[in-house]
């Protein structure tokens, strides 16, 4: 980052775009106090908080006054249960075992959490997760909030709470900051746009002006549409396909339990992109992770090929890139985690294939870096480099594009339909409808471990796409947009004179 100047009010609601590498999570660093307190490097100019250096400020002073949510939400959680994570950053402010209480009560009816109160953490999907992250932040009651990619493992309807809230913080004269690349849900209400290119503010929109810019340029700025929901498929699926057929599918967390997966009879068509949509928590990861053999109880079987396979046999002829991609990072460096899904036979040839695979994704510059050390969506990518390098008959791709921007995405597409291409049949979960109008040539949809319906991506798929992904809220926000209109009513207590936080040079 370089030449940054910016100062942002009381009661603003800001967000950052722009390409990922472009600066936005460095500059939320800043301003919550990770750096210089925690992330090493070289810093030049100020960054004051209430015209007091951030230096100058414990780090755990900060904390109370700038609530922060991360884009894995894991990396910020100190407990085994909800509850107690919620209420973890009161604790160590030593607040009275009554104002905890009251806290948690507020926090938990404004974000709708009552179902997730006394929960396990790891029973949780990625987007319970994200839930449990903002309500942390919340009950500490923070004068600032820093988002950095809150919606990335979001549900449709978990995005109209977060935006709920969001837009429910400066009614309270919080400032809130918002790093994001989905942005249909946020540029209604925004205050201002900042868009960022190679660590530099290249430009500053009000939200007019943004809601003006045509679609291309958009895109050219590489930034993801404002109105995903009403795009035209690019993919269609082949006639004549062998079929892959999912019998007696039948998983339970518990030995007793209610079923997370209950599949009797699926037959799906083999070689193409297989969109899976539904809500957080429908069973779309556990199904994936019962198709190739990860979770060992699963009963059924899966027939591809006029051969029967079981658990076992299922892991031999696939492949998953998981939700939480730490998961699956092993190696030293960039390159030798994509060799690792080769089998070594001809380690000249398999260099020259990771090159190519690395180069489509984006990646060339990235061989020599541990893959620990990557963004998220760099992380995203490597993962699914090595997917490709695996050259399995079946992969699964759980939440790809989460964190990636609209260039990046494109290139996910592109190799996805690659694949595709070669044969292999791909399993895609996502709340991504970009990614879904991009490339899946059939749908499938979740609800309780159910398959309630399933058809090839036509015309009908797209209406009951529609009526899955567009809800009233969210078509309201975008109708706004298309018709670039002003005048949305936003919070009270705009304007004020007071800077929560200021950036120079």
């Amino acid at each position: 980052m370089k030449n940054i100047n910016l100062t942002i009010q009381d009661g603003e609601t800001i967000l950052l775009c722009g390409e990922s590498g472009c600066g936005k999570t460095t500059l939320t660093r800043l301003i919550n106090g990770l750096i210089p307190h925690y992330y090493e490097g070289q810093l030049t100019g100020e960054v004051l908080l209430d015209d007091k250096g951030i230096k100058e400020y414990p780090l755990y002073q900060i904390a109370q006054r700038v609530g922060s949510v991360f884009q894995n939400p894991r990396t910020q959680f100190y407990n085994v249960e909800t509850t107690s994570e919620i209420v973890f950053g009161c604790e160590n402010m030593g607040l009275p075992v009554s104002e905890m209480q009251e806290r948690l009560k507020q926090t938990t009816q404004s974000l709708k959490l009552e179902k997730l109160l006394n929960r396990s953490l790891f029973a949780l999907s990625g987007g319970e997760k994200q839930k449990i992250a903002c309500a942390s932040a919340d009950a500490i009651q923070p004068d600032i909030f820093v988002l950095d990619e809150p919606s990335s493992n979001l549900d449709i309807s978990s995005i109209n709470d977060l935006a709920d809230v969001i837009r429910h913080w400066p009614s309270e004269r919080k400032t809130v900051i918002v790093a994001e690349h989905r942005l249909y849900y946020l540029i209604p209400f925004v205050d201002r746009i900042i868009y960022m290119k190679h660590g530099v503010i290249c430009h500053e929109f009000t939200k007019q002006e943004f809601q003006g810019l045509h679609p291309h340029e958009l895109q050219h700025m590489g930034l993801r549409a404002l109105d995903p929901f009403h795009l035209s498929p690019e993919g269609t699926p082949k006639p004549n396909r062998s079929s892959l057929q999912i019998r007696n599918f039948l998983f339970s967390y518990e030995k007793h339990g209610p079923s997370s997966v209950d599949i009797p009879d699926l037959t799906l068509p083999q070689g193409e992109i297989i969109g899976i949509i539904g809500k957080n928590s429908a069973g779309k990861s556990t199904f994936a992770r019962c198709l190739c053999g990860l979770d060992k109880k699963t009963k059924g079987t899966l027939e591809i090929n006029s051969i029967s396979c079981g658990t076992k046999q299922r892991r031999h002829l696939s492949y998953m890139v998981m939700q939480d991609i730490n998961h699956q990072l092993f190696t030293e460096d960039v390159m030798d985690e994509i060799l690792l899904s080769m089998d070594g036979a001809n380690e000249g040839t398999e260099r020259v294939l990771a090159n190519k695979i690395l180069s489509s994704l984006d990646l060339s510059d990235k061989i020599k870096l541990h893959p620990m050390s990557l963004s998220g969506g760099e992380k995203q990518r490597v993962a699914i480099g090595s997917a490709i390098a695996s050259n399995k008959e079946i992969m699964i791709f759980d939440e790809p594009t989460s964190g990636l921007d609209y260039r990046h995405m494109v290139e996910v597409s592109d190799n996805l339909n690659g694949l595709k291409e070669m044969g292999k049949s791909i399993f895609l979960i996502t709340h991504d409808p970009e990614l879904i109008y991009k490339c899946c040539t059939y749908l499938l949809f979740m609800e309780n471990g159910k398959v309630l319906w399933h058809c090839p991506m036509d015309n009908t798929a797209v209406k009951l796409l529609q009526s899955f992904f567009v809800m009233d809220k969210v078509q309201a926000q975008c109708t706004l947009i298309q018709e670039n209109k002003s005048d949305i009513e936003l919070p009270s207590g705009k304007g004020a004179t007071a800077s929560h936080t200021s950036l120079r040079n």
